[in-house]
């Protein structure tokens, strides 16, 4: 595409192209927690020390996080976001190698990476190209992604029993190649959309003051609200598949439980936008987590119900993930400095999201039961109901 070409041509191709991003972006890990049984059966090892796959790559985007702004600075959103996808393919493909057990846990340590990446530049990206419709586009790739995540979550399982040519099941490993099938087309597609904006994404001007963001108070809150709806999120994501299993649903159903609550999510991400006009802007934070407190009191009172509470924590939940990227980028003033909170806040987010998927396994196993973890889940919630109004405020990071 020439540079002649209208400007609305080449944002409905970036559009297009993030969107197909968005595809791969979560369905590479939602589909772990319903396969845990399978691979525990396959490996010998415990469904307790498999969930921490769940959290290799929080570990590594809390890690990696704080670096993406530095690189992309040097060498262009366009290039630095071209390798984070290289990286996510080739994770992808290292994780379901047959062979020694480590590989799972290399795969997905590298798909962590290019996914930190992606995560901290595509809400910069979003600000610089498409402006004021910030919450439209955020909302918009956001609902793919938790769409497509929920998908994998509901196909791993079948596919995985689906017979090879020679009548064995194809197992774990190809269901989870099966996620990133797309990888490749969002690169190609990535490469060609960027050419059109190369003057936008050469490296920038060193600018001052950037490394405030770690002194900035707003950013600090708006860190540690992303930091405890990632971490329900993620606790939901890893452990309601076996949640819905110790209620005497079968392996499909517990993943079709862990499908439908991700589908909801995107009903939640879908009609942030209309919620976030005029004054009620500033109490959306605060009262999003509400419907995930009543869905994790419904889990504890009656959890045979785990279909529908799970739909009412995941409409809570994608809604939650829609705004604390939308606050990534209408907390900043330019694209820059978008990139810089996205950095810090992630990093900060997801060091502290990567424990709690942990300890529940391990509250689990010490009580036997779900009412301690369900109890440490509706407590996170609480915690984000609480900084809902500070990140509510009208202003802006540095």
């Amino acid at each position: 595409m020439s540079r002649d070409q209208p400007r609305s041509a080449r944002l409905v191709l970036l559009l297009v192209t993030l969107c197909l991003i968005a595809v791969n972006m979560r369905a590479t890990i939602t589909g772990v927690g319903p396969l845990l049984e399978q691979m525990s059966e396959h490996t010998g090892m415990r469904v307790a020390a498999l969930s921490g796959l769940a959290s290799v790559p929080l570990v590594t985007w809390a890690l990696v996080s704080p670096f993406a702004h530095p690189v992309a600075r040097r060498f262009g959103f366009d290039k630095t976001v071209s390798a984070a996808l290289v990286l996510l393919t080739i994770g992808s493909v290292v994780r379901s190698l047959p062979g020694p057990i480590g590989s799972i846990w290399i795969g997905t340590a590298l798909i962590g990476v290019g996914l930190a990446i992606a995560n901290v530049l595509l809400p910069a990206v979003v600000k610089r190209s498409f402006g004021s419709r910030v919450p439209v586009v955020t909302a918009l790739y956001t609902s793919i992604l938790a769409g497509c995540g929920a998908i994998a979550s509901g196909i791993v399982v079948p596919i995985s029993h689906l017979p090879a040519i020679d009548g064995t099941p194809w197992g774990w490993r190809v269901a989870l190649l099966a996620t990133s099938a797309a990888l490749p087309v969002a690169l190609a597609l990535w490469i060609v959309a960027s050419r059109d904006t190369a003057r936008t994404t050469a490296p920038a001007p060193p600018a001052p003051r950037r490394s405030g963001i770690w002194r900035d108070r707003l950013a600090w809150q708006v860190a540690a609200y992303f930091g405890v709806q990632a971490s329900s999120f993620y606790v939901v994501l890893t452990w309601l598949a076996p949640l819905s299993r110790s209620v005497g649903r079968s392996e499909s159903l517990a993943g079709f439980d862990v499908m439908m609550c991700q589908v909801t999510s995107v009903a939640g991400l879908l009609l942030l936008p209309l919620l976030l006009r005029g004054s009620a802007e500033r109490f959306v934070p605060a009262v999003l987590p509400s419907l995930g407190i009543a869905g994790v009191c419904g889990l504890l009172c009656a959890p045979e119900g785990v279909l529908w509470w799970g739909m009412l924590f995941g409409f809570s939940s994608g809604a939650s993930i829609a705004m604390s990227l939308t606050l990534m980028a209408s907390r900043a003033r330019d694209a820059m400095s978008s990139s810089a909170l996205s950095g810090m806040a992630q990093s900060v987010g997801y060091a502290f999201a990567a424990f709690p998927p942990v300890i529940v396994g391990v509250l689990y196993e010490a009580t036997g039961g779900w009412k301690a973890p369900l109890l440490l889940i509706l407590g996170l919630l609480v915690a984000q109901a609480l900084l809902g109004p500070l990140v509510g405020r009208n202003r802006y990071v540095l």
